[in-house]
């Protein structure tokens, strides 16, 4: 079968159900593993990834505005490919690649290829949806047993935050310039991990807050986790006077328990890797019971 996928979280499924060498073209931001690197970029992006938070909120607010895509398709590359599957989403359209963005691509097609949409919006659905990947591509039972194991690893995390004598309050900025809370699946990453999410809202997309909004939530963690980023952008670019006036009070920064967390690889994709996402938070909010993190995973910023 030959694979085009425009959706990282996509990409990391067909690779680890064994579908590798189907993939013939991905997204620019299709980085795991790092063979995917390889393969020819589909689409660009439209605003520049390296700008500020605030530019990049700027430039993404007035394309949406417009009606327009923040993507680009390569048309002409993807015809040349003659994939006889698609995979996209319907989700974000600022995180990726949507169908709408293929609609003028696909009038290259003699016969139109397979587009199979992923749109979760919990970890449950996120299982289902690897599922429907190996379903449409001839590997349910790889695509079962890879389900089923992060679904097993879940629980078993689960099972031992349980055991904690409280529910710690966590915070977790999607967004610093505005301020932006995650949403669909982190609410429940945190719950699983052993804290509360103070402000998300479980499967709805993540939403602008306020500063007072921030303050009245009175975190006893917060994590850091701006969508696209890793731990080493996060860490570089963070200073303590990007939280509201007046952070200082939170408990969390008080007790130095704010945290980058890698939100690019473990957080923002709906993939295999954020059952890692779960563990990750899990040694945040919990260093006593998950004494050992995920390398890289995390780090404090205070």
């Amino acid at each position: 079968m030959r694979i085009c996928s425009l959706l990282p979280s996509a990409t990391e499924i067909l690779y680890a159900i064994g579908l590798g060498d189907s993939v013939l073209g991905v997204t620019h931001e299709c980085d795991f593993p790092a063979e995917a690197a390889t393969k020819p970029a589909l689409i660009r992006p439209r605003v520049d990834p390296q700008a500020t938070p605030a530019e990049i909120d700027r430039r993404v607010s007035e394309i949406i505005a417009r009606g327009e895509s923040i993507y680009a398709v390569d048309a002409e590359l993807l015809s040349s490919l003659s994939p006889d599957l698609i995979l996209t989403q319907d989700l974000c359209h600022v995180c990726a690649a949507s169908p709408d963005d293929l609609a003028t691509a696909l009038t290259r097609f003699p016969r139109p290829p397979q587009v199979l949409s992923l749109t979760p919006r919990s970890l449950a659905e996120v299982w289902d949806d690897i599922r429907r990947v190996g379903d449409a591509t001839g590997r349910r039972s790889e695509a079962e047993a890879l389900a089923g194991a992060l679904e097993t690893r879940i629980a078993a995390i689960e099972s031992v935050s349980a055991r904690a004598a409280t529910r710690p309050r966590v915070l977790c900025l999607e967004w610093l310039d505005p301020y932006f809370v995650g949403g669909h699946w982190i609410p429940e990453m945190v719950w699983k991990a052993g804290g509360e999410d103070v402000v998300g809202k479980l499967r709805q997309p993540s939403f602008k807050v306020t500063s007072e909004e921030i303050l009245a939530s009175r975190p006893d963690v917060i994590a850091i986790m701006p969508c696209g980023y890793g731990t080493g952008r996060i860490a570089e670019e963070f200073r303590i006077d990007q939280l509201p006036h007046g952070a200082d009070s939170l408990p969390a920064v008080q007790q130095r328990r704010v945290f980058a967390v890698d939100a690019n690889a473990y957080f923002s994709r709906p993939g295999p890797r954020l059952a890692d996402g779960v563990a990750i938070l899990a040694h945040i909010i919990h260093p006593d019971l998950f004494p050992v993190g995920i390398e890289g995973g995390s780090r404090p910023l205070l």
